[in-house]
């Protein structure tokens, strides 16, 4: 997104999203973005009194920081779905080479954390009704929000303030320049019977990642080649039925939201579920789901093999082709996904 093609400096841009505000007090700063055609990372960067302070590219040292927070907000989203959990980041486990770093996040809050895509990083502070709000806001270069933490009121101020000191750089904010990612090409066949045959061979569900790399697939191509044993086309509002039917006889499930940089994960129950215009939600006290079923354009059953027995999942997609969210049976693995899940699957 090139911001001066549309607004010639830092201030026409802050002038622009003020009218905005004016007239829209209640739009958040990524609707606030679309609707300027800026990245949510340009408006963030207009913002003063204070300005948001700049934070090393230290990310796996700064996760791991965030154990010492307490009680935070984690919220990580994509352009149709978000994903709030109030909790403790607790056991962190960081992977992989410096360049293709991976952080697995385990407890109240659940995530797989890609670092190679991540650009910029934050500490916020933003003046709201309430009163001062202080969150950690990570970017990817493209400027989409990637991941944020928000300070609860019993989280550790103490901590918050140390990791700033520890970790602000000396970097300047004013040179930093948005990047869109480049497309990303794939194929456009497959050897139909070699495909098949890896699907069928799977011994895990995390085996499909490594299949889609080998045939360089797309994920939602892979899904409509692979016929319809094992993925079929239903109902794009088909997940009101998964929600509505998990909160009614208390079925654990499994919500996964992911952008490039980040995958939020949802494990347990699901209680109050509030239709809101066009948007989904879940509204439990320290979890919420908010799907913009507008952004919905496609959703598909999709069943994978594993050494457990098949694994079924609900997939989301928008207009982009992009994935919205999943929703799996929670289950352990080497265990079978319960048989209830696949009853409910199955009826969709």
């Amino acid at each position: 997104m090139e911001t001066t093609l549309k607004y010639p400096s830092s201030t026409a841009l802050k002038k622009a999203w003020e009218e905005l505000k004016s007239n829209q007090p209640k739009t958040r700063i990524r609707d606030a973005a679309r609707i300027l055609q800026v990245s949510e990372l340009d408006l963030l960067l207009t913002t003063d009194n204070p300005a948001p302070i700049r934070l090393k590219a230290d990310w796996a040292n700064i996760l791991l920081s965030c154990r010492e927070l307490g009680k935070v907000m984690a919220l990580t989203r994509n352009e149709g779905c978000v994903l709030e959990h109030k909790g403790n980041f607790q056991k962190i486990t960081i992977h992989g080479t410096p360049l293709h770093q991976i952080a697995t996040v385990i407890g109240p809050i659940e995530q797989r954390v890609f670092f190679g895509k991540w650009k910029y990083g934050f500490a916020v502070a933003t003046d709201t009704p309430r009163g001062i709000m202080r969150s950690l806001q990570f970017f990817d270069q493209s400027g989409e929000a990637v991941m944020k933490i928000y300070l609860q009121e019993k989280s550790n101020q103490d901590a918050y303030d140390n990791m700033i000191c520890a970790y602000r750089s000396e970097e300047p904010l004013q040179g930093i320049q948005v990047q869109p990612f480049e497309n990303e090409i794939h194929a456009t066949s497959v050897d139909q019977e070699a495909f098949a045959r890896d699907w069928e061979n799977m011994k895990d569900t995390h085996d499909f990642f490594g299949m889609l790399r080998k045939y360089n697939m797309h994920r939602l191509d892979a899904i409509k080649w692979i016929g319809k044993k094992w993925a079929y086309q239903v109902d794009r509002l088909s997940v009101r039925k998964i929600l509505e039917v998990a909160s009614a006889d208390k079925l654990p499930i499994m919500i996964f939201v992911g952008n490039k940089g980040n995958i939020q994960i949802h494990q347990g129950k699901v209680r109050t579920i509030r239709q809101m215009g066009n948007w989904l939600n879940v509204m439990d006290p320290d979890f919420n789901m908010h799907l913009d079923e507008s952004c919905i354009d496609s959703a598909w059953v999709v069943h994978k093999h594993t050494d457990d027995g098949l694994v079924s999942s609900l997939e989301l997609f928008d207009a982009d082709r992009e994935m919205i969210a999943q929703f799996f049976g929670l289950r352990k693995p080497g265990l079978p996904q319960k048989e209830q899940w696949k009853h409910l699957i199955d009826q969709l």
